[in-house]
């Protein structure tokens, strides 16, 4: 497993006159010189973020990308594991009330067993939602739910994001943050450098079938921006994101199906004829091994496919809010995302639609963050 920093490498190569850039058709202006972005982001919930963030969106820096420091996986696991046997410790006495009418009388007596607050809540209901490990949720003695289970946190861990259907955390980078919102929680990107996350593997098998999907919201007026990639070495395995296609603002799924990110290998599908920016959209896609066909949903419409011979497995592990191409970190993301899930098959019009009301049914992620 890589460590996520950059390698030497040297810059990117300009295009070839007329080849329109990197992975476009001829005439298509270069995707990877970003311009800079107007407004500001916001947080929010289901609709545009709040007018005051937390910490204001700005535009990319233009100096070098920072290396980034490798988190320490297994002090990571240890905390985690040494925070769930605290949970299990008793922490509620066992109480009985007992009132005896005598006939004929009017007294009654009162046996009180325990010292618990009278105004204590009573215990929550059990639940089947995933524990920060990944597995069933932990109950106390009583039964009761730990509170801890529905934290978008590895307990302990407040930059590690909780892997809700897996054991993969993803690390924040230091110009990422998370944004508590009344119900739900978003991880926020300033389309910095260092504003990124970074899995501890790779959490996509791209030779077989796979989906991938994330909420966001995109602040920028010009591109590329990538939610959600795949890989840190010559290029990336796949991306998920915003860009400028033909001059037209537009979502975009690409796949590389050689190695050293050639243009000729690389292989996408667009979106551009949908409001991209400032508005919430679930991005979902997918990549069907039998067929060898690639496909972009937004929300629950398919915006088309493509053929493609297969997808180049690329070293690294998951990336949000940044892509590699050509040996260098580029496409910072701006604006927020959340409900990010990872699926090991291509999800069908059914199960997309599924997706975006939050009703899978038998349908289970191998990996969900931020849900």
């Amino acid at each position: 497993m890589t460590d996520g920093t950059d390698r030497p490498n040297s810059p990117q190569p300009d295009p070839a006159p007329g080849s329109g850039g990197y992975g476009f058709p001829p005439q298509t202006p270069n995707p990877y010189q970003s311009g800079p972005a107007q407004g500001q982001p916001a947080g929010g919930g289901f609709g545009p973020p709040p007018a005051q963030p937390e910490e204001p969106f700005h535009s990319p820096a233009t100096a070098p990308m920072a290396s980034p420091s490798t988190p320490d996986w297994q002090a990571m696991a240890d905390a985690t594991e040494a925070q769930q046997r605290k949970r299990r410790r008793l922490t509620i006495g066992i109480g009985a009330l007992a009132l005896v009418l005598v006939a004929g009388g009017a007294g009654f007596f009162v046996l009180n067993g325990s010292d618990d607050d009278p105004k204590d809540p009573p215990a929550v209901a059990a639940s089947d939602s995933p524990s920060a490990s990944g597995g069933p949720t932990s109950k106390g003695p009583d039964g009761s739910k730990n509170p801890e289970d529905d934290s978008p946190t590895v307990p302990g861990e407040p930059n590690l994001l909780r892997d809700r259907n897996g054991k993969m955390g993803i690390a924040l980078g230091p110009g990422a943050s998370l944004g508590e919102l009344a119900n739900r929680t978003e991880v926020r990107f300033k389309g910095a450098a260092d504003s990124y996350a970074q899995g501890a593997e790779a959490a996509v098998d791209v030779t077989k079938s796979f989906t991938v999907s994330t909420r966001a919201y995109n602040v920028s007026e010009s591109g590329p921006r990538m939610a959600v990639s795949q890989g840190d070495g010559d290029s990336y395995s796949f991306e998920l994101g915003f860009e400028v296609v033909g001059g037209k603002k537009a979502w975009v799924f690409r796949v590389q199906t050689g190695d050293k990110g050639q243009a000729a290998t690389a292989q996408q599908v667009v979106a551009d004829n949908v409001d991209t920016t400032r508005q919430w959209a679930l991005l979902t896609g997918t990549y069907d091994a039998e067929k060898k066909t690639i496909a972009l949903w937004v929300d629950d419409k398919q915006a088309g496919q493509a053929q493609v011979s297969g997808v180049w497995a690329g070293p690294g592990p998951l990336q949000l809010g940044r892509a590699r191409h050509h040996g260098i970190w580029s496409a910072s993301w701006m604006g927020p995302l959340d409900h990010i899930r990872i699926f090991d098959q291509a999800l069908g019009q059914e199960q997309i639609t599924g997706l975006k009301n939050n009703k899978l049914g038998k349908t289970k992620p191998t990996h969900s963050w931020l849900i």
